[in-house]
């Protein structure tokens, strides 16, 4: 009778045991997914997402005849990800949505000419520089716009957006803050032109760029103020070691062959920004 009752119950305990190897199963594939890292994520896609601006010229803006999105940092992201066997989807926006979106995992990474700074690595990761500059301060022709060094910003109207490096420091020598939202350099000069504001401190190399582009304007380099030299990378999130170990590789192979180099002195008149300047900086 012992055998017969068994053998009775054997289909139901075989079925029990196959629903606990798939459910076992499941939980192994959800374990595996959860060990996946930012890097599998972006290779499994084949794509990398990038948040940049399109309106920070030579660092990433559109060419005037065909509108295509280019620059140094955008030309640089794109040599990258063709090294690293990836597409590149670029999302454009204001700089102050860059951080929010590395940081909420929207993009993998941001790239638009942003400076590295310790108060940022502690939030942030970093790939290795490939940009090397320092600050300057556009002001009137005409009259300077009454600043010949950083401490006469204060009291003056220093225009640029809220969480920069540069408007940080006009804030920190008294200036007020006139706040743009990823404006064109178009609105920035012609406002410092106008009276509208007084000042803008920022990036050397876009600086010389854009009042060349803009000659006609009454604008200039202020040329005693040199200050905190800089250096320039992609930015992504904290814990994506993985990532930023593959792009520090290729961009030490793309300044090796030459290619950093080249990439520069095309986006910026012949300068060499990949490496660091030689001047003597302001106190």
């Amino acid at each position: 009778m012992f055998k017969v009752h068994t053998l009775k119950r054997l289909p139901i305990v075989l079925f029990i045991v196959a629903v606990m190897l798939v459910t076992a199963a499941c939980g192994s594939n959800k374990t595996e997914n959860q060990k996946q890292t930012a890097w599998d994520k972006i290779k499994e896609k084949g794509e990398l997402t990038v948040a940049t601006s399109g309106t920070l010229y030579p660092a990433s803006y559109h060419d005037s005849k065909s509108n295509q999105l280019t620059g140094y940092d955008v030309e640089v992201v794109r040599e990258v990800a063709k090294r690293l066997g990836l597409k590149v989807k670029f999302i454009e926006m204001g700089f102050d949505g860059m951080l929010t979106s590395v940081n909420s995992g929207k993009v993998d990474l941001a790239a638009n000419d942003i400076a590295i700074t310790k108060d940022r690595e502690k939030k942030f990761a970093f790939s290795a520089p490939y940009k090397y500059s320092f600050g300057s301060a556009i002001v009137r022709k005409s009259d300077s716009s009454g600043i010949h060094s950083l401490d006469d910003l204060k009291g003056k109207k220093a225009a640029g957006e809220a969480t920069t490096t540069y408007m940080k420091i006009a804030r920190d020598h008294g200036a007020k803050e006139v706040i743009y939202d990823n404006a064109t350099n178009d609105q920035y000069l012609r406002d410092v032109s106008t009276g509208r504001t007084d000042v803008i401190l920022n990036d050397y190399y876009l600086q010389k760029l854009a009042i060349a582009y803009y000659s006609k304007l009454n604008i200039m380099i202020e040329p005693h103020i040199r200050f905190s030299p800089s250096s320039g990378g992609m930015i992504m999130k904290k814990d994506n070691q993985e990532l930023k170990n593959k792009i520090d590789s290729t961009l030490k192979k793309m300044k090796e062959d030459g290619t950093l180099t080249k990439l520069s002195k095309q986006f910026f008149a012949g300068d060499d920004v990949s490496v660091k300047p030689n001047i003597k900086f302001s106190k």
